[in-house]
């Protein structure tokens, strides 16, 4: 990839991330995450600019160093796919598909749960 083109992926990756913030059922976290490593590659600026931030910076630091994840962030995390999974439910046509869903956000969840806590 060209540097414009990681420039591309990390800014629209930062962008879904903000808009994951308030649109329930899209994450943010791996957004940003992913937005951090594109910038590596494609912005120097959008990089330290993200680690600098207050609410990114630790998060992409844990996991850039030890793939660990906060016990607050898979906490909140936890609990907003289990009100997605309320909402798919009460707002899916059939329940086959709140059901898929739900079942995808447990994955996730279970996945989640595995990861390390941060050790500072």
């Amino acid at each position: 990839m060209t540097r414009w083109a990681w420039w591309l992926l990390a800014y629209a990756s930062l962008a879904l991330g903000i808009v994951g913030i308030v649109v329930p059922g899209l994450p943010t976290v791996p957004f940003v995450l992913l937005a951090a490593f594109a910038a590596a590659r494609g912005s120097e600026r959008l990089r330290a600019r993200l680690l600098a931030d207050p609410r990114f910076g630790p998060v992409i630091r844990d996991w850039e160093r030890e793939g660990a994840v906060s016990r607050r962030a898979k906490r909140l995390a936890t609990a907003m796919m289990s009100i997605c999974a309320v909402l798919l439910f009460a707002t899916a046509p059939r329940a086959w598909m709140a059901g898929i869903g739900t079942l995808v956000m447990a994955v996730v969840a279970a996945w989640l749960w595995r990861r390390p806590e941060p050790r500072h």
